[in-house]
């Protein structure tokens, strides 16, 4: 579905990105795992067209779209949720709500679609309420169920549950797998709390310097021993 190919970026005159690859299939939640600063969230921030690339492609169903604005990146079926949310505090949910719906056109754009209302039913009794008012927890669900109205074929999750309570964790992860079973989504998930990742990771892999040093299924995390990786 996604596939980024020898990808490199520059902050400056540092060399962020290194020939960076990595394949998120349809119907699979591909985890990227590494310690802060390695370049995981600039890897996202660059497929989403949120910093220009200075190298490499990105490519979504085979259609290069490595020059395209985000936006555009939107139309054509990215999710992205970045870290720290980056909700409207002023604006209540269903306005926040209302903004993932700008691709879509006409009457559906004004209208918080009802699949959000069930995915995360917290939003729906809390509608009216400004979205700076909500709890941590409770503004993750937002950001992701923004990211979800325009019913997006790739979700990009940057540390969804950095700063929230184990409840919430765990109703995101059941949503994740809910969306990947159900709706073939591809999902590419950046996360540092390790049990989560592993829980639902169908793919893996672990970022150092700037470049993917290892990758494999999920399966094999514990026998490759990726926790002991990134702790190094």
């Amino acid at each position: 579905m996604l596939t980024i190919e020898t990808l490199n970026q520059f902050y400056g005159g540092s060399h962020i990105l290194r020939d960076v690859s990595l394949a998120v299939p349809a119907g699979a939640c591909t985890v990227l795992l590494g310690r802060n600063g390695v370049g995981k969230t600039t890897l996202l921030k660059t497929a989403m067209g949120l910093v220009p690339t200075r190298g490499g492609t990105v490519t979504l169903d085979g259609k290069d779209i490595t020059r395209l604005a985000p936006y555009q990146r939107v139309r054509l079926g990215i999710g992205y949720v970045p870290q720290g949310r980056e909700i409207f505090n002023r604006l209540t949910v269903e306005e926040n709500l209302l903004m993932g719906l700008a691709p879509v056109a006409g009457r559906a754009a004004r209208r918080v679609p009802e699949h959000i209302l069930e995915t995360f039913p917290v939003l729906k009794q809390m509608l009216r309420r400004r979205g700076g008012d909500l709890s941590g927890g409770q503004q993750q669900q937002l950001a992701i169920g923004r990211a979800l109205a325009a019913s997006p074929r790739v979700l990009i999750l940057d540390e969804p549950t950095e700063g929230i309570q184990p409840s919430i964790i765990k109703e995101i992860g059941a949503v994740i797998r809910a969306l990947v079973a159900t709706s073939r989504m591809a999902v590419l998930l950046v996360e540092q709390y390790y049990d989560f990742a592993e829980s639902l990771a169908d793919a893996y892999a672990v970022m150092s310097r700037g470049r993917i040093t290892h990758a494999g299924p999920g399966s094999e995390m514990q026998e490759k021993n990726v926790r002991d990786l990134i702790a190094i």
